[in-house]
């Protein structure tokens, strides 16, 4: 009987720390369970339904995602044991989506520009040597995914996974330059960023020598702007669902955390996939896949720095992989944001 209880009572707080999150007014489950109580996979399983069921809500809502585009978002959820805003019998985020909303507001935050790029929360990015709004060929999620301001990331994506989301909403993923652009506040051509037929090192060394040392808020690092302050679940041994909770903050919490664009949380919060093309055919951008690229997260700066985070810094082949694979790498603190070519004007 005192099991049967204890399964109850479990499931009674998961399923009432969801609803909360639909509400957007306390943190996720995890922080609602009673210390040293072991959560069923069962429990966690409707959880984890609910915590769906509240996202595709606020797509719909926040999107205007079509019936087909939703249908579509949710077979590939279905289709993952993991995808979604973390593990909700683990997960302690740092910040609630009402504190973020209090910040943004504190803010006067611009919304981004759902005509020139044909989505809400997405901009424009350009060089603007030379170019303005007008001439972007790109628009980029301000927010990590699902890109809607104040929601948890979406985390546990493999990178095959974060091409199929974007694709089904009618967006695609990024390429690093764009990625990199859109942090540093100017986009350059591809045949700039690439070392193209070459060696993945080698490219990546050759980019990494000669590149401008900024960060999306600035030329002087400052991590306290971003949402870097988060730190692992205890027992969490660097990876997996199990034992690690994704211990992200809202989406765009740290106003101060922003590129010239209006890009937020490029340091901090979420790592991301992006496309790594090593040649011009494998562009996203050009209808391409290449290889796997990640850059961000809050996961380890929190205790110390382990690689450099500057927008253009190309990171090594960690995890490295086709970004089609269908073993492609996911993890608890890895998410995604999409990208959409535009024509160059809008009467094009």
């Amino acid at each position: 009987m005192g099991a049967r209880r204890s399964r109850r009572a479990v499931i009674l707080a998961l399923g009432a720390a969801a609803l909360a999150v639909r509400e957007r007014s306390v943190p996720p489950p995890g922080r609602a369970l009673a210390e040293g109580v072991v959560v069923s996979s069962e429990a966690r399983d409707d959880a984890l339904l609910a915590q769906r069921d509240a996202l595709f809500d606020a797509m719909k809502s926040e999107l205007k995602l079509t019936d087909d585009e939703l249908a579509g978002v949710r077979k590939i959820f279905a289709d993952s044991p993991v995808l979604g805003q973390g593990n909700p019998a683990l997960s302690v985020h740092p910040m609630t989506a009402s504190q973020c909303r209090a910040a943004r507001e504190a803010a006067s935050i611009v919304p981004g520009n759902p005509e020139r790029c044909g989505a809400p929360n997405m901009v424009p990015i350009f060089d603007p040597a030379g170019q303005n709004e007008r001439d972007a060929r790109a628009c980029i999620d301000q927010y990590e995914f699902p890109d809607i301001p104040c929601e948890y990331p979406v985390v546990h994506v493999t990178a095959r996974e974060a091409v199929l989301l974007c694709e089904t909403i009618g967006k695609r993923i990024c390429d690093a330059h764009e990625w990199e652009g859109a942090c540093a506040g100017a986009l350059h051509e591809p045949d700039r960023e690439y070392a193209w037929n070459r060696p993945r090192g080698e490219m990546e060394r050759l980019h990494n020598d000669g590149r401008e040392m900024v960060w999306a808020y600035g030329p002087t690092k400052d991590h306290s702007k971003c949402a870097t302050g988060s730190f692992k679940t205890p027992a969490c041994p660097g990876s997996g669902y199990e034992l690690c909770g994704s211990n992200t903050y809202p989406a765009g919490s740290f106003p101060a955390c922003v590129s010239t664009f209006g890009v937020y949380d490029q340091h901090g919060n979420a790592a991301e996939h992006m496309n790594l093309p090593l040649r011009p055919e494998e562009l996203a951008s050009r209808g391409g896949h290449g290889s796997t690229e990640m850059k961000g997260s809050w996961f380890i700066f929190a205790t110390y720095e382990a690689h450099p985070d500057d927008c253009r810094w190309r990171a090594p082949d960690w995890h490295g992989s086709r970004i089609m694979d269908v073993a492609s790498h996911s993890n608890y603190h890895l998410g995604f944001r999409c990208c959409k070519t535009v024509p160059s004007h809008p009467d094009e």
